[in-house]
């Protein structure tokens, strides 16, 4: 269903990402392999709506980092296709394992599993706010009555980081392999791509006994390395897990639809310290490569050209 979407390659991506999340916190929820998990409520053709809205949002908006406060989850008890359950129900609570939360004085569900789905597939950081400038702010209000305001509350702005140093944070786990086939290093990558890692790398090493093995790297927000690092533990046969906690240099991104010739096309723009950069995002290309027949290479240069006069009205607002 979402792959059949008119909306972007990224929109995509995240939406399934999302109901991945959703897939293993019901299986978790039933004990049963994610395969034999069927969705009810969060299946529902509204829930897929708001899943897929909620990505298209960020998409546009593109922040460089999504914060959220403790997450308040209320408390009692909430009816749904499984009957009676507490809050948090079962899936809500899987989803928030590491993320801050709190029950609250509302009685009543605030956090249903396809808002945590959410939070854990986007939010980057939980605490207090963070030091900004506030540009905007935007509130979402529920329908139910509660003795506390029942709204959902948004500020964009800029952070108050210094310019010119590190300006993001990020960790690298690394373990080696000298016993596993090609088949099984690959299922976890593909495992640990779709459960969120930003990045996962296979190296060809020798290791001890001249033997040839693999250092399998992955990279992933700070908050989810305990995570992965299961994840990579589970999934492989390595008996342990290295951890990199780094500083990292990001250009500040945002992405634009352009039309050409061949359809619409993602890109992806990038500045900062003195760098501008723009580049097609390559599954739109090839999307369009398909249906058209026409080369990728004449496809990504003609969203290059069509982006060229918005990269150039983006100069001319920084500057």
């Amino acid at each position: 269903m979402i792959d059949s979407l008119p909306v972007s390659t990224r929109v995509k991506q995240d939406a399934k990402a999302v109901y991945s999340l959703l897939a293993e916190a019901e299986s978790h929820a039933h004990g049963r392999a994610v395969e034999y998990v069927h969705f009810h409520e969060v299946g529902a053709l509204d829930a897929v709506a708001d899943v897929v809205g909620v990505c298209m949002l960020i998409e546009k908006l593109a922040p460089d980092t999504i914060a959220a406060s403790p997450i308040q989850v209320g408390e009692g008890f909430v009816r749904c296709a499984h009957g009676v359950l507490p809050v948090p129900a079962p899936a809500t609570a899987h989803l928030l394992r590491g993320i801050p939360s709190k029950s609250g004085a509302a009685r009543g569900e605030l956090c249903t599993p396809t808002g945590a789905a959410l939070l854990r597939h986007f939010v980057k950081n939980f605490g207090r706010a963070p030091d900004m400038s506030v540009d905007k702010i935007g509130y979402g209000m529920g329908h139910k009555q509660f003795e506390a305001l029942n709204a959902v509350r948004a500020f964009i702005g800029e952070s108050a980081a210094s310019p010119g140093g590190p300006n993001g944070k990020i960790t690298e786990l690394r373990c080696t392999v000298d016993d596993m086939t090609g088949e099984a290093v690959g299922f976890a990558s593909e495992t640990l791509m779709r459960i969120g890692a930003l990045e996962v790398a296979v190296t060809p090493v020798q290791v001890k006994k001249n033997r040839p093995g693999l250092v399998i790297s992955c990279l992933c927000a700070d908050d989810r390395a305990d995570e992965m690092a299961a994840l990579l533990l589970r999934h492989t046969s390595t008996y342990g897990v290295r951890r990199y906690d780094c500083v990292k240099y990001m250009l500040e991104r945002r992405f634009d639809t352009v039309e050409t010739d061949y359809g619409s096309i993602t890109v992806k723009y990038g500045e900062g310290y003195g760098v501008r950069r723009v580049k097609p995002e390559f599954e739109d290309c090839a999307r369009a490569s398909r249906q058209s027949g026409v080369p990728i290479e004449t496809i990504a240069r003609a969203a290059m050209n069509a982006a060229q006069p918005a990269r150039a009205e983006s100069g001319k607002e920084n500057g």
